[in-house]
Formats: structure tokens, sequence, C-alpha cells
């Protein structure tokens, strides 16, 4: 994982609408920068194959303003949506330190469904923008569930409160952190019968990318003070459950 990423964690902002931007399109270079930086991202699983296809905005659904759009490509494999959540927070914040605004955009659609014999998955939404102005400049803001919320146990420093401004589908926010000494244990949570303005067959799905985006976040918080640990990974089938292990980080 590159450490540098963390700083980026408080700029970021997802981009709803790509408006009043004094911008650059982006140029042929960094286009071809932006498929290296994929190929080397951290896996949570390296067995997973994935591929970025970057296409023009016109060529899917999303009309929001943008450039261009990353569609992220996938197999499907057990935990591939929580990998795809943790490679493409990697490259939200790696777009981030080039001054290129993104957007996860969840509902877009494309008509290459498949890539080199992988699925279609999820896309992120791209721009470049001139300047750091657009981005965002107090992340503490950022309407977020409390830390009472999502985390149980004595909280530690520097941690604890940043990883909750991880972005999610609809501000979801399906995460819940039991801090048990010596390990802290992460589920997906879903509070019951609650599911927002998301299809009810496609919550368990954006919320195991949402995951990935989580631990994505834990990681550099806990890299980022110093915590030496190991981390065990757990398969999750998606059920319409309120808690979920997903992993295990022990010290």
């Amino acid at each position: 994982m590159k450490r540098e990423f963390y700083n980026e964690i408080f700029r970021r902002k997802s981009f709803h609408l790509f408006r009043d931007i004094d911008d650059d399109p982006l140029s042929d270079e960094e286009i071809k920068d932006i498929y290296k930086a994929w190929d080397g991202f951290d896996s949570l699983y390296p067995e997973i194959q994935t591929r970025i296809r970057i296409v023009n905005s016109e060529e899917t659904s999303c009309k929001r303003g943008e450039e261009y759009c990353v569609l992220i490509y996938s197999e499907n494999k057990d935990n591939y949506l929580m990998n795809v959540g943790y490679l493409g927070q990697q490259l939200d914040l790696y777009l981030v330190s080039k001054n290129i605004g993104t957007l996860w955009f969840g509902i877009g659609k494309t008509d290459e469904k498949s890539f080199e014999g992988l699925g279609f998955v999820i896309m992120i939404a791209i721009r470049k923008v001139k300047g750091v102005k657009k981005f965002r400049k107090d992340m503490y803001k950022s309407k977020r569930k409390s830390l009472g919320e999502i985390w149980e146990g004595e909280p530690i420093k520097g941690v604890s409160d940043i990883v909750r401004f991880a972005p999610s589908a609809c501000n979801t926010q399906p995460w819940y952190v039991k801090n048990e000494g010596n390990s802290l244990s992460l589920y997906r949570y879903k509070k019951p019968g609650k599911r927002g303005i998301m299809p009810v067959d496609k919550v368990c799905f954006y919320n195991r990318i949402d995951l990935g985006i989580f631990i994505c976040f834990m990681d550099l918080c806990l890299l980022k003070e110093g915590y030496e640990f190991r981390k065990e990974l757990f398969p999750d089938d998606g059920q319409d459950r309120e808690l979920t292990l997903n992993a295990i980080y022990t010290f």
C-alpha cells in the first residue's frame, strides 16, 4: 500500500456534478499513467484478475459532466467485490493526488459488459480539475455517522475518527468495528429494514464494495500510526443479515 495516499484522504470528495471547473483535458500520457498505476496497486486477493478500461463519458450512462469513466472489471470469485473496492479506492486517492476529480458511480451502465473475459463491476467518473480549490477543504464537515455508531470499544487515535470518512454507496456507511484489545473485528453492517434509496437487490452488492473501500482506509490509517498488523479476511456471501464478519486485524 502506497502510504502517500493517506494525505489524499483529507482532500478527496465525490464530484456528484463536474461543473464550474476550469479544467484541462486529460492527456494521453496521463491516461497511460492511470493504467500503469492500477497495475501497481495492492490487491486483497492477488489471484483474482482485474482490469480497467478508460472510455469517453459518451460510452456510458453517466452524465455528470465527467470527461472519462474508468470501468472496473473482475473475475467473479469469493470477495471479488471487496477486492474491487480496495483497488478502486487506491485509484480514487491516486487520481486525487493528480488533481483529477472522481465519482464512484454505482448505477452507471456500459454496453461493454465483459472485457478480456472479466465481468463489469462498477465505474468511476473522472475529470481533470485545474488547481485545488474544488477539492475538499475540511473533511470533518462531511456528513458521516458518529464514531459511536460505527465503533465499539476503545477508539484508536488517528484511526477511528478518520476511517469513518470513507465513501460508500448512497452514503450508507455499512461498517461496524469492534475493538477487542489486541484485535479489530470489522463487519459489514445493515440496519434491519433499512436500505435508503438503493434497489433492494443492490444493497448488499454495493455494500460489499464499500467494505473494500473501508479496509483501504483502515490499512492506510493503521500504517500511518505505525501499527504492525496481520489481516485475516472472511468470505462475504452477500446475505441480508445485520452483521457479517469481513476482516480481523490482529496486532
